[in-house]
Formats: C-alpha cells, structure tokens, sequence
C-alpha cells in the first residue's frame, strides 16, 4: 500500500476579521473653558435679544408715525363730517395777482422834462431869419420848408392857446404840447400866444418868450407866423420833426 501523502504546508484559512479599535474618549475639558463658553453664549443672546428689541421700536415708531401721518390726512373729513362731490365744481379761474405796474414812462418823461428845460434867458435874435415874421428854421432846413409852411402846405392838426396863463404856466404848458404833439406823431400845429392888446402898453407879453422856446425844443423844426386866417401876429404855425417808426 503507498503511504498517504501529506499535503504541502499553504496558506492557512482566511482569518477571521479582528474586532474594531474603541476609540479613546475625548480627554475632560477643564472647568475654565466651559465657564467660558457660557458667557460667550450670554453675550450673544443679549445681543440678539438687544437688536430684536431695536427692531421692535423702530417698526413701533414707523407705525405710530404713519397712524399720525393718516389721522392728519383725514382730520378735515372727520371734522365736517361725511360730504356729497359736486358733480359740476363749477370753479371760477382768478386771475394771478399782478404787481402794481410802475410809471416808467413817467419817470422817463420827467426826466426829460429835466433835460429839456427850455430857459427865458436864451437868445433867439440871432436864430430867426430877418424877414418881416421873423420865421425860424433849424440848420440843414432850406428856405423852401418855411415858404411852405407859410403858404399852409401842411395842415394844422392841433393848437395851444396860451392866452390868459402866466409866464411859467405858458412855458410848462408849450413843453408838454409840444412833446405830446410830437410823440403821437403830428407835424404841424399852431401855438396862439396873443397880440398882447389886452396887456400893459398893448405889448405882446409871450410872443417874444414863445419864439425862444419853441427854438430850444429839438422836436421843432421851424415855425412862422400864421396867416391872418389862422391868428396871423398872435399865432404861430410850428412845423415838427417826424417820428421815426421802428420797422416791425
């Protein structure tokens, strides 16, 4: 009989698995560092609970504001009590009210009043043509212009009759006609200054002051005596300068 053989030494079972390592429990922590832990939790709760409360305060502030804000809005409507819309308002438009407006213009013409402040002490001998009348007719004016007004070429569009005034009421008044002639656009007009026959020693009294007026205002151009028709030695026929209109 052969002898069994053994069977070569191999590898062994497989080995059953090893139980697992217990892991070593967290090492104590000290007394201090838990203490310390707390206070830091406290700290943060208090803070939290700090903001929460701010929070409230504002939202509490906001709506008491707003309950203000809407109680005010509605104070007229709770105060008259429940009310019916208009269906036709029926609102009248007022006009804006508009400042007092200020007399420029009178201030300017006072002020040119003032410029042109005609004198009794001013010689006009030497200004008047030395004819019969003793006509006027400003430099650069011709001969002819005066011929023609004498002969009545422009018509008379207004007079002034200073019979009656006093010396310094004539002069005012001769200023402001003349201004006001001529600024309304009118050419020739006729100042009466009388004969003088009702004056001490039959003299004219204003004839003489008039021509010396009328040659100070730059708004005359010349003048003459009138026709016998139109007052003859008591009047004037004064022709002015035209008004320059701005082209619109």
């Amino acid at each position: 009989m052969r002898p069994l053989r053994q069977a070569p030494a191999g590898p062994t079972a497989a080995a059953s698995p090893s139980p697992p390592r217990r892991r070593a429990p967290p090492a104590p922590r000290r007394a201090g560092e838990r203490i310390t832990q707390l206070q830091d939790l406290a700290t943060v709760a208090r803070r939290l609970r700090e903001e929460q409360e701010r929070r409230e305060a504002e939202d509490k502030a906001r709506r008491e504001a707003a309950a203000r804000a809407e109680a005010e809005r509605h104070l007229f409507s709770r105060s008259v009590g429940p009310v019916t819309p208009l269906r036709n308002p029926n609102v009248a438009r007022l006009r804006r009210h508009q400042p007092p407006p200020l007399p420029v213009q009178h201030w300017l013409d006072e002020e040119r009043v003032l410029l042109e402040s005609i004198s009794d002490d001013f010689d006009v001998s030497t200004l008047l043509d030395t004819d019969d009348q003793l006509s006027f007719r400003r430099p650069g004016i011709g001969v002819e212009v005066t011929r023609r007004l004498r002969s009545g070429h422009w018509s008379i569009q207004r007079q002034l009759d200073l019979h009656g005034l006093r010396v310094d009421e004539a002069r005012e008044a001769l200023g402001d006609f003349i201004r006001h002639a001529h600024k309304t656009g009118l050419r020739c007009v006729r100042v009466v200054h009388g004969k003088g026959l009702g004056s001490p020693g039959k003299s004219p009294v204003l004839k003489g002051r008039v021509q010396r007026w009328l040659v100070q205002k730059n708004e005359v151009l010349a003048f003459v005596q009138a026709r016998p028709m139109d007052g003859g030695a008591g009047a004037l026929v004064v022709l002015l300068q035209p008004v320059l209109r701005k082209n619109s």
